[in-house]
């Protein structure tokens, strides 16, 4: 799978990329990511990328031919997804992670400072991305939010796939609680039945509590879930037994 990504700020992202566990897969050839300074295209003598929108807006806006010439001079014949990480795309999910991990070309458009002119947005852009409903400087930090959620889940970069199928979205529910040594802590102890060794006792106590721990943290996630009525008995006696104590 190859990554190319569009930034002002290569470095950065260079550095971030060749990290933990997306640095170690990198590294193994899982996964390819070029990062191309959007500078190096401009026809400014200075170097600028940016110039004054058309409006009264403040501050400045990206042009489109420095932006358009990185993308032609790095696609060539090639012809990649191209996203663009905006607080106007559709926010990103497990799901959309898994989408584009099976693709095997993805070009990401990092803008900066008011954003982008829409006349290149249009032109080579297929789908936006967001992270999440905020705005941040710029979309460094959402590409790689984006590239560690897709390559996370390729084969050979975390040692089994349950590594990522138990974490929470992955099946509409919230992670279970975890817990490692010592047995007690601060006068908490590691709940019994994770001590017992019976797996399908752990299996069904781990689903117990996701569906409790979505309910509490996440409950419109519940509106898409399937529940059965065991799962139903499980939330109804949460329930009456939190309702209890607060009478």
């Amino acid at each position: 799978m190859r990554f190319d990504i569009a930034t002002l700020f290569p470095d950065f992202m260079e550095t971030a990329l060749n990290e933990s566990v997306i640095g170690r897969a990198r590294k193994k050839g899982l996964f390819e990511a070029h990062c191309h300074n959007i500078r190096d295209y401009t026809l400014d003598k200075h170097r600028r990328v940016d110039d004054t929108p058309y409006s009264e807006r403040q501050g400045m806006l990206m042009q489109a031919q420095p932006i358009y010439d990185c993308w032609k001079a790095v696609c060539g014949e090639r012809k990649p997804h191209v996203i663009y990480m905006s607080p106007q795309g559709a926010t990103l999910t497990q799901k959309k992670s898994l989408e584009l991990a099976q693709m095997s070309d993805i070009f990401i458009l990092c803008g900066h400072y008011e954003g982008v002119d829409q006349r290149v947005l249009d032109k080579i852009v297929d789908e936006e991305i967001s992270i999440g409903d905020y705005v941040v400087s710029g979309g460094e930090l959402p590409a790689l939010v984006l590239v560690d959620s897709v390559v996370r889940v390729l084969d050979g970069v975390l040692s089994q796939p349950d590594c990522y199928e138990d974490e929470s979205h992955f099946n509409g529910l919230l992670e279970y609680p975890q817990y490692t040594r010592p047995e007690v802590w601060e006068g908490e102890a590691v709940p019994p039945v994770l001590l017992l060794g019976h797996h399908a006792n752990i299996m069904k106590w781990r689903h117990e509590q996701s569906l409790l721990n979505t309910a509490k943290k996440r409950p419109e996630m519940l509106d898409k879930y399937p529940l059965t009525k065991d799962d139903l008995d499980i939330l109804h006696k949460e329930f009456a037994e939190n309702l209890k104590e607060n009478v």
